[in-house]
Parts: C-alpha cells; structure tokens; sequence
C-alpha cells in the first residue's frame, strides 16, 4: 500500500508590470509589482476596464461607464456594484469577493461613485480593502 507523502510546499509569487510605467534608474527596465500588490491592481483594471477594451477577449471588463452616466440613485449602485462583483467573480481566480460597497459622491460640480471592494487573495489570510473613485469623463 503505497504511502502518500507531503508535497513540498511552495510560495506563488505573483508579478505584473507596474502600470505607471515607471522605470528603474538603473537597470533602466518598467518596474513591476509582486504579491498582494500585483493581484490589488489587477483588481482596480478589471474595474475600470470596460468591454471590448481587451484584445480578444470582449466579454472582459466590468462595462460600469455607461453606468456613469445614469442618474445617480441607489438603482444605479446596486448595478455598479453587481457588475464589479460579477468581473471579480469571472475573471480574477486569485480572489474571493467579500463586500462592495458603492455611494454617489458630489463634490461641487465634480459627481461619481466611492467604491469600496472587499475581498481575500485565496492564500493570504487577512482580508484586503481598496478604494476606487469612479467619475464620467466628458
């Protein structure tokens, strides 16, 4: 009867390439980001990302603009916050959504959304909270 040992343990490191486009004065390459970084930014693009913006995949993105234009009301965060929970739920496997969290926010001339995200990368134990303020863009 065979015996089942431990498999070796091993840590995932997650890498992406950090979207400001900043660059090493160095080496004179794009820095990237790791770890919990590089899953909390890919979280914000596929916010922001609407559909048929990626390449060869239209189905991708979360298509909150139109959304933006609506008549700000409590109709209007429950779509947002559905969209975002369905984008996160399909195409970010790293994550487990917990809350979203969507108010309107008017500022003077200057109206839009507070969104809060809540949520837990799959091997890290504590839960992570970002921020994002969307806004239409004439």
């Amino acid at each position: 009867m065979p015996t089942s040992m431990p498999l070796p343990t091993s840590t995932i490191i997650y890498s992406d390439i950090d979207m400001s486009m900043n660059v090493n004065p160095i080496t004179g390459d794009v820095l990237k980001k790791t770890g919990v970084n590089a899953i909390v930014q890919s979280v914000v693009n596929l916010i922001q990302l609407g559909h048929y913006e990626y390449p060869f995949h239209p189905e991708k993105g979360a298509g909150i603009r139109q959304l933006l234009f609506e008549l700000p009301s409590p109709v209007t965060c429950q779509l947002i916050s559905k969209e975002i929970r369905t984008v996160l739920d399909n195409f970010e496997p790293r994550v487990q959504t917990l809350d979203v969290v969507v108010e309107v926010s008017q500022t003077g001339t200057i109206s839009g959304y507070n969104v809060t995200v809540s949520f837990q990368i799959v091997s890290v134990p504590q839960p992570i909270t970002i921020s994002v303020f969307l806004e239409r863009i004439r």
